[in-house]
This record gives structure tokens, sequence and C-alpha cells, in this order.
């Protein structure tokens, strides 16, 4: 437990860090290195089974979707130490010429099975698994629990704002509270795979063709003098699809003024598209809004809300039938606010062909390599899954698909838009009960009678 030397600042490594520290094979756990060293010592080299998974489902929650396989799979194909973090390792880093020397050659050369991006599962259901020298499997285990569990965590919470509001257009806001940029753009992106219609956050546009919309802020209204000035200033630059800030001062009294130029504007050949409610009552402000905009000839105005919301407020949005046509959720999407880590790991469930099992209290494993079989009932809902070995046959699906082979691409990796295809899919064929917000009783996850045996047996 004790620290190494004080660090030592190679300009190198700050240099590789600021172009894209995700994809370093430094970025681990210091314990993964002292294991790998002494794995190596001992001469064991031979392979291992890894499976990331949840152990329990966070409070509240009755599922959960599995998202950041890309990024997961990314890691492990581009797996290699630099020449500066080789040289770090040596000089700074404490560890010895033999650990060095077999990680100049590193590359991750081994299987992974994987639930598709999208699916729904529930505790203690592998969602990844990794096959690979017990070494390798084991360096990885850092970053692969940091980009599984952080884009699972929000696509599952996406998945119940989608729930919460039917039909309704949802956009992610979240970047400026996200914990850092990668946790912003990630958060866009398995937002947008649980079923989000888009982000604000530009990069995941050119990054995963995610569709991106924005509006305006409080401080273009208040940089002019006149509120009226500052939405045809606003407008004539950019006249497509133009969503207008309406609470700055008096809500409905913007909303009367746009009434009065839109005829103008639209006579400029600009398209007037939505406004955007942010403070206040909000329900109470869209109806009054709606009225107004009505009134005035303007229907196919649409209302856009903002500010601090959660799945329990669309809900009661909904439930009062309030005339929102869309919302931008910032924070309780990108930090996942009331449930904002899972309880999860990434544990040796094979080791040399033996299966290896963890007894600890209370975070006891099952052992060996293991499938997933879901079974779907005459209604096309989920109706049980099946825990089983690998090489156990079972009625229904096998969620663990192939991936990797020899480090390998099995076949190219579904699309953004093909995950949240896939997690549509699965929202729909989730039962009524675990559709809610409210705590249900979950689908019943079966442990195969050969699992429990080989628990007991080891």
């Amino acid at each position: 437990m004790s620290p190494t030397d004080p660090p030592n600042i190679d300009p190198d490594l700050r240099d590789i860090y600021a172009a894209g520290a995700g994809r370093s094979a430094l970025l681990t756990d210091l314990y993964q290195l002292a294991m790998m060293e002494a794995y190596l010592e001992a001469g064991m080299t031979e392979g291992a089974v890894f499976e990331f998974f949840v152990r329990r489902l966070p409070k509240g929650r009755n599922f959960l979707i599995a998202a950041g396989l890309e990024q997961a799979v990314d890691f492990l194909q581009q797996l290699r130490f630099t020449e500066p973090e080789l040289r770090w390792l040596r000089d700074h880093g404490g560890f010895g010429k033999p650990l060095v020397r077999y990680l100049e050659g590193l590359r991750f050369e081994g299987d992974v099975n994987a639930m598709p991006e999208g699916t729904a599962f529930f505790a203690d259901e592998p969602i990844l698994q990794v096959v690979a020298p017990l070494p390798v499997a084991q360096l990885v285990e850092t970053r692969l629990i940091n980009l599984l569990q952080f884009q699972t965590m929000v696509a599952s919470k996406a998945a119940r704002m989608v729930l919460a509001a039917p039909g309704k257009m949802l956009l992610d806001f979240g970047l400026r509270r996200a914990h850092s940029a990668e946790a912003g753009l990630l958060a866009a992106r398995a937002g947008y795979i649980a079923g989000f219609t888009g982000t604000a956050t530009v990069p995941a546009a050119a990054l995963y063709g995610i569709p991106i919309f924005g509006t305006m802020a409080h401080s273009f209204i208040q940089a002019h003098e006149d509120e009226n000035q500052a939405f045809v200033d606003f407008a004539r630059a950019r006249p497509q699809g133009v969503v207008l800030l309406l609470d700055t001062y008096d809500t409905e009294a913007a909303a009367r003024s746009l009434v009065d130029l839109a005829p103008g504007l639209m006579a400029e050949g600009i398209e007037l598209a939505g406004v955007r409610l942010d403070s206040g009552n909000l329900a109470d402000h869209a109806f009054k809004v709606r009225r107004i905009l009505d009134g005035g000839g303007l229907r196919a105005v649409r209302i856009f809300a903002s500010g601090g919301l959660d799945e329990f407020q669309l809900q009661r949005f909904a439930t009062q039938n309030a005339p929102i046509d869309g919302f931008g959720i910032g924070t309780q999407l990108t930090t996942s606010g009331d449930a904002p880590s899972l309880d999860c790991a990434y544990k040796l469930e094979e080791y040399a062909g033996k299966p290896k099992r963890k007894r600890s209290e209370g975070k006891a494993t099952w052992p060996g390599r293991k499938q997933i079989f879901r079974r779907l009932g005459p209604d096309g809902r989920l109706a049980g899954d099946v825990l089983a070995l690998a090489d156990e046959d079972a009625d229904g699906e096998r969620l663990l698909q192939p991936v990797l082979r020899g480090g390998a691409l099995v076949t190219p990796l579904p699309s953004c838009a093909e995950a949240r295809a896939n997690a549509a899919g699965n929202l729909a064929a989730l039962p009524g009960r675990l559709r809610a917000l409210e705590p249900a009783a979950g689908v019943e996850v079966t442990v195969s009678d050969r699992i429990k045996a080989l628990a007991a047996q080891i």
C-alpha cells in the first residue's frame, strides 16, 4: 500500500495525456501492474477468463441497459505501451526489467464476448467476458470498468426518462455539468443509445453521428438593450429551426412579443420552430404560453422545457398533460444523480482451464465461463433469463455474442443508431411493471444446476 517515490513529470507523457489519456495503457491502477509483475515472476501466464457484471441494481432501478462496448473494444485493440510510458515505468515507477520487456510487445490478442449495446440486463449477468493470458486480462480491468460502468449507468438513467416521457423529444444538455470532457461526450452517446433524440454536445455529432440541437442562453438576451431585438438578431443569424428563450424577464410577455414579431420574421423566410422555458412552474408557464401562441396563429411552434429535470418530473408533466413537446436534460442525466455509480465488478472466473470462485462475504461470485439465455413469452415480453455455463444449452437467445477473436473483430460493431434500435426493442420487451419508475419485482434470473454444483464443489 506504500506509495512509490514522489512523481517525476515526463514532458512526453504530458503530451500523450493531453492528446488523449483514454487510450493509454498506463491508465490503470498501480496494483494491476504490481500483480502483472508477480504473475510473470511466478510464471503464471496461462489463459484466464474475467467477467464484468453488476452485483446489485441501484435502488429504484428495475433493469440496466448495457453500453460502452465500442469504447471498451477500441481500448483493447489499441492497447500498447509507448516508449515514454515504458521509460517512466523503468526509471520512476519502481518496476523491474522483466515487466518492462513484457510490456514492450504487449498487444491484446485475446477473445471478447459481450452483450450488444442497448441490451437490458439484471444483477449477476455478465455483460462482457474477456479471455486472455492472465497478466493481460488483469491489466485491462480498471479501464474496462471505467468505460462500461459509466455509460451503462447513464444509459440506464436515460432509459427511465424515455419511458417516463413517451413520444417527447429528449435532448442531452449535460456537458457543462459532466465530471470531465470525456464523461460529457460519452454521456451524450449513452443517452442517445437509450433513446434520447439528440444532444447539445457538438463533438458527439462528428464522432458518433448523433443529431445536435441548440437554443440560446439568457446572456444573449441580457446583452441586448431590448428583448425583441435579441430575438430578431438571433433569428436572422440562425434562420432555420429557430428556438427562442422566453423566460429571461417575463415569460408570457415574451410569448406575446414573439406573436407580434412572427409575421415579419416569417416574411424574411425565417422558420420559428420553438420556444424554451427554463424556470418557474414549467407546466403552468407551458399552458399559458401555448394559449398565447395558438391565439396568435403559431400552433406549429413547439414548447421546449429545461431546468434540473429528472424522470419523475417528466412523469408529472405527462400526468398533467402539460403542452410541452420536448425536454433538455442536463445534470440528472450526465451524473445519474440518484444513482451515480454501479456496484459492479470484473472478476476472475477461470484460470488455466480451472473454474475460480470468490467467496468473500457479500461478494461471492458464480464460478466458470458463463452464458445468459433469454426467453420471451407468447406476448413478446421478457419472461426470464438463465445464467448457465458457456458449454451448456438452454432455451432462449444467447445474450453474450462473439466480439473479438485473437484480438480481431469478428464482425463490425453496431453503429450508435443500431445500438439505439436494439435498446428500443429491449425496452419494448420489458414487462409493464419493469417499465414503471417505481421499484417492482424483477424478472426471474435462474442459475443453472451445473453452476450451483460447481460453486458447491469449489
